[in-house]
């Protein structure tokens, strides 16, 4: 093989692999990763380049042809999350809203009395 049939199967390979890596990247977990911090949602476990791949995006209406750019359809969870939101998920298609799945909002203000609190120093 020539030098010039080797530089031009390297600039195909090369070629190939930009286009690979710019099709990724438009995928909805590249877009997640750009715009959410490497965190889970749920447990709080931080996430570096060498765990990244235990991080996934959940759709939150568990719809995967959902994907708008602005993310609002997403959020980063760790494996293990990510399998108990699908858990849950599938027991409510299931079973119905079963009183774990219907929690209360919380009413509690730690800052109500600030003001006072604040007055009092």
């Amino acid at each position: 093989m020539s030098t010039h049939q080797g530089q031009s199967k390297l600039d195909k390979v090369l070629a190939e692999a930009r286009e690979y890596k710019a099709k990724r990247e438009s995928g909805y977990r590249e877009k997640a990763l750009k715009l959410y911090p490497w965190i889970c949602g749920r447990c709080t476990r931080e996430f570096t380049h060498s765990n990244l791949r235990e991080l996934t995006v959940h759709h939150r209406d568990h719809n995967h042809d959902n994907n708008p750019s602005d993310g609002s359809n997403w959020e980063l969870l760790c494996l293990y999350c990510h399998d108990n939101e699908h858990a849950k998920y599938e027991e409510l298609i299931q079973y119905g809203p079963t009183s774990e799945t219907q929690v209360e909002a919380a009413t509690y203000n730690p800052f109500a009395d600030l003001k006072n609190m604040m007055n009092k120093k």
